[in-house]
């Protein structure tokens, strides 16, 4: 008896004791957690200097793209937008910096690999005569073939659902020279969806098209960002639209990166006129709440302009 209440005494005692085996509780051995290494951007250029023959077009460029969003490069023509998308698809060599793929230096990795990390479609694109959109669409598979491994049933889904997502299926077995231009690009896109990689570069895809065509690319540019997860990059020359739909504003001059940031902190009137020389005033449109550039016409556009018209305010 005196033993039992003695064991009862010595576990009210001690707090530590555990309560079945009056066993006392071991103290764990501090150990710091093992650190998780954090995973390296998507893209990353730096310090990016390239240019054609003597002529350096870019000095010292830095960008990292972020992941899983909308990037869209403005800045006036000759301003380097085209040099730095290329350079950083590894179709231009720079001649100093580095330019990152997944944390590798993207010159080391051999062409197959990174075709299937990457996807770019340059400006103006052009097909071979005949050549159908399934067709087309289905030479964005050539980075996963091989002569001794062919996986057909992987390929064959993989052109469907690209051309789902660019919504050409309808047109699949036309002749890509026989679509409208809109139509055209949108089975360029599908192509480069066919390749299966989630970062993708596009040199003014909506170059040449009507307002409507645009704005339905952007849309689908989009819906790719932000339902997919894809990881965008973009040159564009329309101001309203770039500011519409783009996470991220990069502007360029001069070979240099002046301006980057959510279009709220970087599509301004003061930038504007720093990056294109243009004078315009920046106003919220009341009803898409979205960032819209309003030209500010110069005094002699002001003092000859047309004369009212009836019944309308000047």
């Amino acid at each position: 008896m005196q033993e039992g209440s003695g064991k009862q005494a010595r576990f009210i005692e001690n707090e530590n004791f555990l309560s079945y085996g009056l066993v006392p509780a071991t103290t764990p051995t501090s150990r710091p957690m093992p650190s998780i290494p954090a995973k390296p951007p998507r893209l990353t250029g730096e310090a990016l200097c390239a240019g054609y023959d003597s002529r350096r077009v870019l000095d010292g460029v830095d960008l990292t793209v972020a992941e899983g969003k909308l990037t869209i490069l403005l800045g006036p023509n000759g301003s380097g937008k085209s040099t730095l998308l290329k350079t950083l698809a590894r179709t231009l060599t720079p001649s100093a910096g580095r330019v990152y793929l997944d944390g590798q230096d993207i010159h080391r990795r051999n062409t197959r690999e990174v075709a299937q990390r990457l996807g770019i479609l340059p400006q103006g694109p052009s097909a071979p005569e005949g050549l159908t959109v399934r067709q087309l669409v289905g030479m964005g598979r050539f980075p996963h073939r091989r002569l001794w491994r062919q996986d057909a049933e992987r390929d064959a889904r993989a052109i469907r659902e690209a051309m789902a997502h660019a919504d050409v299926t309808e047109f699949a077995e036309r002749s890509v020279d026989a679509l409208s231009g809109g139509q055209r690009q949108r089975c360029w896109i599908a192509m480069v969806l066919a390749q299966e990689t989630d970062l993708i570069l596009l040199d003014e895809p909506t170059t040449f098209l009507d307002l409507k065509v645009q704005v339905d690319l952007l849309e689908l540019l989009s819906r790719l960002a932000h339902e997919h997860g894809r990881t965008l990059l973009v040159v564009l020359h329309d101001l309203n639209l770039a500011a519409a739909y783009a996470d991220t504003l990069v502007m360029m001059r001069d070979g240099a990166i002046l301006r980057q940031g959510a279009p709220r902190d970087v599509f301004t009137a003061a930038n504007l006129k720093a990056v294109f020389d243009l004078d315009a005033n920046v106003i919220r449109d009341p009803h898409s709440r979205r960032l819209v550039c309003v030209p500010t016409p110069g005094v002699h556009a002001a003092a000859t302009s047309s004369p009212a018209i009836e019944g309308v305010a000047p």
